[in-house]
C-alpha cells in the first residue's frame, strides 16, 4: 500500500459524553480509516493515499468496562448495585481486563493510522504512558512502569506502596488503533472499590488529587499532557 505520511491529528473534545455514544463515534472514524486502507489495497492502480488521524479528548459518566481478555469476576457488584451507585457496565473489544471511567478522569481515544508514524504497538503504548510521565513531572510527581503491567505507576521504583494513576486498553486492526488511556485527575477513587482494577489485587489506584492533597484544573492537566503527546509523536494537532 502506497501511503503518503500524515502527521495531522484532528484533536476533538466531547466534554462529558455517555460511553456508549463515545464508542460509536470512536468506532465510526476508526472503521473510516480502516476501510481505506482495505479499498486501497484492492484499487488495481494502488494511487497513494492519505489517512486521517483523531485524537478524542473526554470524560464519561460512572462506567466500567471490561475487556475482551477480561474477567468479569472482577466486576464486584451486581446490576442492582450498579444502578444504585448510577453506574453502567460494558464489555467491549479493546485489550485488558475491568477498569472504572468517571467524572475528573480525563478519557483519551487515540485514532491513530500508524503506518503514518511508525508500525510498533509496543512503541505506541509506551509513547502513551510517556507522555502521561511527563505530564506528572511536571507536577513534581515522579512516575514510570512497572515492568510486566501496563499503564503508569507512581512508587514504581521501591514499590513500598505502588498505585496506578493512568489504565491502558487499545485495540488495533491494519495498524489504525482505538480506545486509549484513562488518567485519573480529580476522579472518585471510591469507585475502583467495586472492582479489581485491570485484574490486579494487589495494588493501589490514585489521582493526581490524591497525590497533591487539592483539586487540579482539569483543562490545565489536558493542556500539558497534549503537548506531550505532539512532541513525543511528532504530530500536528488541530481543532
Amino acid at each position: 500500500m502506497n501511503t503518503v505520511l500524515n502527521k495531522k491529528v484532528k484533536l476533538i473534545d466531547l466534554g462529558t459524553i455517555d460511553y456508549k455514544e463515545a464508542w460509536d463515534y470512536q468506532t465510526e472514524l476508526f472503521d473510516k480509516v480502516v476501510n481505506i486502507k482495505i479499498e486501497n489495497r484492492k484499487a488495481e492502480d494502488n494511487d497513494p493515499i492519505i489517512t486521517d488521524n483523531y485524537l478524542i479528548f473526554c470524560e464519561h459518566p460512572h462506567v466500567y468496562t471490561l475487556g475482551k481478555s477480561g474477567h468479569p469476576e472482577n466486576l464486584l457488584i451486581n446490576d442492582e448495585q450498579l444502578k444504585e451507585k448510577e453506574a453502567t457496565f460494558y464489555r467491549i473489544n479493546r485489550g485488558g481486563d475491568i477498569t472504572y471511567h468517571g467524572p475528573g478522569q480525563i478519557v483519551g481515544y487515540p485514532i491513530l493510522d500508524l503506518d503514518n508514524f511508525f508500525t510498533d504497538i509496543h512503541k505506541y503504548l509506551r509513547f502513551l504512558e510517556e507522555a502521561i510521565i511527563k505530564t506528572l513531572k511536571e507536577y513534581g510527581i515522579e512516575a514510570g512502569r512497572i515492568e510486566g503491567l501496563t499503564g503508569v505507576w507512581i512508587d514504581h521504583i521501591e514499590r513500598k506502596n505502588p498505585r496506578k494513576i493512568c489504565a491502558l486498553g487499545v485495540k488495533s486492526s491494519r495498524w489504525v488503533t482505538m480506545h486509549g488511556f484513562a488518567f485519573n485527575v480529580n476522579v472518585d477513587l471510591n469507585y475502583f472499590k467495586n472492582i479489581v482494577p485491570c485484574g490486579i489485587d494487589d495494588k493501589a489506584v490514585t489521582s493526581l488529587e490524591q497525590e497533591l492533597g487539592t483539586r487540579q484544573d482539569i483543562n490545565e492537566v489536558k493542556a500539558k499532557l497534549k503537548r506531550h503527546l505532539a512532541a513525543l509523536f511528532e504530530m500536528e494537532l488541530y481543532l
